[in-house]
Order: C-alpha cells, then sequence, then structure tokens
C-alpha cells in the first residue's frame, strides 16, 4: 500500500519534534544504501521538495545547509517518504560522489564485531 501526499499534505504530515526538527534517512535511489542520516526543518524540507536539491538542517552549525554546496557532492532528490508515525523522513537520492565528509560513499562503514 502506499499513499500519494501532495507536498503540501505530506509537509503537514510531519511530526516535527520539539526543536522543530525530523530526522532524515538518505538512501541512495540506484542502488538501495542507506547513505547517511541527517535532519530537516519545515523550510529545509520545503525546499528540498521545491527545488529538488537535498537541503538539511545543521545542528552543529545552526544553519541551513545544501548537501554539496561545498564540496560537490550534491544529492537530487528521486522520491521523499514519511514513515506510519510522521516522525521519520526517508529520501531516495541520485548522490554525486561521496556521501560522507571522510570521502566514504556512504555514512555507516563502520560496524560492531559481534
Amino acid at each position: 500500500m502506499t499513499d500519494l501526499l501532495t507536498r503540501e499534505a505530506f509537509v503537514n504530515a510531519v511530526a516535527f519534534d520539539a526543536d522543530g526538527l525530523v530526522p532524515v534517512i538518505a538512501q541512495s535511489a540506484a542502488t538501495g544504501a542507506v547513505l547517511m542520516m541527517a535532519w530537516m526543518n519545515r523550510d529545509t524540507l520545503e525546499r528540498t521538495l521545491s527545488t529538488g536539491e537535498v537541503t538539511y538542517w545543521s545542528r552543529s552549525r545552526q544553519a541551513v545547509w545544501r548537501k554539496g554546496e561545498t564540496s560537490g557532492h550534491v544529492q537530487h532528490l528521486v522520491e521523499a517518504w514519511i514513515d506510519c508515525d510522521g516522525d521519520a523522513l526517508l529520501i531516495k537520492v541520485d548522490q554525486i560522489g561521496p556521501a560522507c565528509h571522510t570521502g566514504a560513499p556512504s555514512c555507516f562503514f563502520r560496524r560492531a564485531e559481534k
């Protein structure tokens, strides 16, 4: 089952936390690999949906952060999904270059041993 929401209905369905943020998982549309986790506020979510250029909220800098604006490793939005509770987003992206600031393809490159 898939519900197709208008852009306005999608944004209104998001349950932003007390700081006005929602966690976002970025996934490669091409491979399905999980690339990174970041945060969006209402403004950056609306920018992402309207421009197709993935834009986050940087909690450390307390500023808008368009992915790749300095590195060139941009993310182009392919699809945006919201979970059943509205408190987490999954965005499928076309990733240009590595997703991680370390240069790794994904931010998830460290694993716990069993």
